[in-house]
């Protein structure tokens, strides 16, 4: 058998947008709205420079259908690219771009092959002799196991499956077309280039079963280094899985202890000194997207809490210190611990008291959680989709918006004491 590379990639959701950015001005903000573009292009950078043979993009190449031409306009012009050098794409349709959920579309270039969404089907490269079997979604919620209706494996090739699946809901994504790792390694194929859950995975080495994670992180839950993978085959067999950076901007959470510190200026000196800890240590060069989490006992703990906006605001000038490009804030989240707590307050015979006690004991009460339940869910529910799946995950929110009032009353608890004990201060 030839000797050959290939890069395979997926979840490259193009043109989709970065969460935390609503309201947000400036190059960073400008860049990382950008940043999906970007790194597909850095994709292609890399597939070029290290000369593979063939490219697998392995689902969710788009976020849904497009807003106007100009995302399929650039895609176009990237394979382009592939095409001058003779370089070959595969790809699958997943749950975001499956055939139903793309209206618009543009003749690709001939060096492009998509797989059937009708069933599975094996396209071959005769010349290196591999063949890739796989199947697009024809609609976006797939819950039957497609592995059963692959081809077999074919003698003398080596074959590659390229399958979108969330595997048993491995970290927590939504299962689409469930299956097992057995089911896989079952079926015969010399690797299995799969797509949708966001983290860089080798879940077998015999065979080879890979998810590369998402090209670029979009939100605070897709930390850390994303890319594809590029993998070296030689005698029929796989010699080497290293993952390829192509992301623009890289997540990360920056823990900041302030016990200790003197005042609010202080404060914010360890946010910058540990953003430059970060900056130097994890960011390879990207601009980095920060979301900074104060820890520790302190008594500036409810002036930081009832000043949220002001604090991000210093926290992020902070960061535009160490250069413009070096690193954005998402938000800055104030985990401290008061040296008064709220059993304190709780235990005051006056008006500040009583609401204490009400806070304390608002999650255990059956009327109001069936009042927030209801009240904020009907509000919610007309929301525009764009503004829902633009949500922090971790916001209050969000806790509305999956109708959990005991996570809201969670999350609203420590605002309303520390406001409480800062006003009364």
């Amino acid at each position: 058998m030839a000797s050959f590379r290939f890069l395979h990639a997926a979840d490259i959701h193009l043109d989709s947008p970065l969460r935390g950015l609503h309201g947000q001005e400036g190059s960073a903000a400008q860049r990382i709205r950008g940043a999906t573009r970007e790194a597909f292009g850095r994709l292609i950078d890399a597939a070029l420079e290290h000369r593979v043979d063939f490219l697998i993009i392995a689902g969710d190449l788009y976020d849904g259908d497009w807003r106007d031409y100009r995302t399929g306009l650039f895609f176009a012009a990237q394979m382009g690219r592939l095409q001058a050098a003779g370089i070959a794409v595969f790809l699958v349709r997943g749950n975001h771009d499956a055939q139903s959920q793309i209206t618009r579309s543009l003749a690709l270039p001939e060096n492009v092959r998509v797989f059937d969404a009708r069933a599975a089907e094996s396209l071959r490269l005769d010349a290196l002799d591999v063949v890739l079997h796989g199947q697009s979604f024809k609609q976006r919620e797939v819950r039957d196991n497609l592995v059963p209706g692959y081809p077999p494996a074919e003698a003398a090739r080596f074959n590659i499956g390229v399958l979108h699946t969330g595997l048993g809901g491995l970290g927590g994504h939504e299962n689409y077309a469930p299956c097992s790792l057995q089911d896989l390694k079952a079926k015969g194929y010399d690797y299995w280039a799969l797509g949708h859950v966001h983290q860089y995975q080798i879940l077998s080495r015999h065979p080879h079963v890979v998810f590369p994670g998402n090209l670029q992180g979009r939100h605070i839950r897709e930390t850390g280094a994303k890319g594809a993978v590029l993998v070296s085959v030689a005698d029929g067999a796989v010699t080497d899985v290293t993952l390829q950076p192509c992301d623009v901007v890289r997540w990360n959470r920056v823990s900041v202890s302030v016990e200790g510190a003197a005042g609010r200026a202080e404060v914010v000196e360890r946010i910058r000194v540990g953003l430059e800890r970060v900056s130097r240590t994890e960011a390879d060069g990207r601009l980095l997207a920060c979301r900074v989490e104060l820890r520790g006992r302190t008594p500036w703990h409810d002036p930081l809490v009832a000043d949220a906006d002001g604090l991000l605001a210093e926290a992020r000038a902070a960061a535009l210190g160490l250069g413009v490009d070096a690193a954005w804030i998402e938000r800055v989240v104030v985990a401290t611990q008061a040296e008064r707590g709220a059993d304190t307050l709780a235990a005051r015979d006056d008006a500040l008291g009583a609401l204490q006690q009400m806070l304390d004991q608002a999650a255990a009460d059956p009327e109001l959680l069936a009042q927030l339940a209801e009240d904020p869910g009907q509000m919610l529910r007309h929301l525009p989709h764009p503004v829902r799946v633009d949500v922090d995950p971790d916001s209050l929110l969000q806790a509305a918006l999956d109708e959990d009032p005991a996570a809201l009353i969670a999350g609203v608890r420590p605002f309303l004491a520390s406001r409480l004990r800062a006003e009364d201060d």
